[in-house]
């Protein structure tokens, strides 16, 4: 009896193991369009996309080389339950790369830094600040726009979007924060591994918005609620939400998600907006100093300055959805001066992508590869990576 017992858990067992591999696996093939390879892009995928009921044990394996994937899990609305899972494969130039969905467990799933991190910053007053391995930036909050209002020493009152000057791959936010708690000033100082030089003031900074009615611009203020969304080593996302506010008599209702993604130097803004058929996104002139330049059929705005000792590009970029045109808006008035990318709103939203980059980082060192970076960059998000099931 013992021997037959021992033979049927053998033959259940093999049974077992039989259907484990003979179980289709999911494949999900990515395809690029253009002449060129490309990495650094997020590929998004669903439950719904993947027919399965949870994504938290599956990860993603290169078909070809057998090779697990770095991933990052999403909850998108906050419920607990894992709604996207993400990835970003390296496709060759006219290729289609197939990976597998396949079950890991924790132990099995490739580890990385946290390099796409955000958090609301209470030590700083109300600020909110995001980074990648590339860039850092930060907008504020509401308690830093009553310091204005209440004339108190430190406020600030801007909707636009601060730059953060990194030269380090690592994420800084914390520890900067942290020197600037010991000795307030301290994040304006380069020691090594970058600073914050970049003024902002009531300027759009890198990216904040405007609505133009009969040549004049008009902004909101600070924003009034934020929510994280995600960090991790793929994206860090976050909601931020605005007062109502008026343009000439119109009233302008605007939120948006925010999103960063590694190895990118463009923020993506997913803007909700009512009250208007268009805005425009800015970037500061500061001392007048730069060149804006711009290719309207691509769908990008640059401006390059020198900053300190040395030079940053920043810029403007969206899809030919949303791209009209731009334009400099050029007064006396402090901080005002900004070159504008012109959006249309479509359904009441509006995407772009708003990012820097500073020489002293090292990839890009001059306005011709910031302009080419731009260009490649605009031709990618008007082609996006093709994903589907294989069948």
């Amino acid at each position: 009896m013992k021997f037959v017992k021992i033979v049927c858990n053998a033959i259940i067992a093999f049974l077992l193991c039989s259907f484990g591999t003979n179980e289709k696996a999911i494949v999900v093939k990515v395809k690029n369009n253009l002449n060129k390879e490309r990495s650094f892009e997020t590929v998004t995928l669903t439950k719904e996309f993947l027919k399965v009921n949870d994504l938290t044990s599956l990860g993603i394996r290169d078909k070809k080389t057998g090779k697990l994937l770095v991933t990052q899990l999403v909850d998108t609305n906050s419920d607990g339950i894992m709604d996207e899972l993400l990835f970003q494969p390296v496709v060759a130039a006219k290729a289609t790369q197939e990976f597998e969905v396949v079950k890991v467990s924790e132990k099995e799933r490739p580890k990385s830094i946290d390099y796409c991190y955000s958090r609301f910053v209470p030590e700083r007053t109300d600020d909110y600040t995001w980074e990648n391995n590339k860039v850092a930036f930060r907008v504020y909050g509401p308690v830093a726009q009553k310091m204005i209002e209440d004339k108190v020493p430190g406020g600030t009152l801007s909707s636009g979007v601060d730059a953060w000057l990194k030269r380090v791959d690592y994420p800084i936010i914390n520890k900067w924060y942290k020197k600037n708690s010991e000795r307030p000033g301290a994040y304006h100082e380069d020691s090594g591994e970058g600073l914050d030089n970049f003024h902002v003031g009531a300027s759009r900074g890198v990216g904040g918005i405007a609505v133009k009615v009969k040549d004049q611009y008009y902004y909101s203020k600070n924003y009034i609620e934020y929510k994280t969304i995600t960090t991790g080593p793929i994206r860090t996302s976050f909601y931020l939400k605005y007062a109502d506010w008026d343009a000439n008599g119109n009233k302008i209702i605007e939120s948006k998600i925010v999103s960063l993604d590694l190895g990118s130097r463009m923020s993506k803004f997913e803007t909700s907006i009512e009250g208007t058929k268009s805005i425009a996104a800015g970037l500061t002139l500061h001392e007048k100093k730069g060149k804006v330049t711009g290719d309207k059929k691509k769908g990008w705005l640059s401006y390059y300055e020198p900053i300190g000792n040395s030079e940053i590009g920043t810029a403007i970029v969206a899809s030919k959805k949303y791209f009209c045109d731009y334009e400099t808006y050029d007064t006396s008035e402090v901080d005002l001066s900004n070159a504008y990318a012109n959006l249309k709103v479509k359904n009441n939203k509006v995407v772009y992508y708003a990012g820097h980059a500073w020489k002293e980082q090292g990839d890009i060192k001059n306005a011709e590869q910031w302009q080419n970076y731009l260009s490649q960059f605009a031709e990618n998000i008007n082609n996006p990576l093709v994903v589907s099931l294989a069948k």
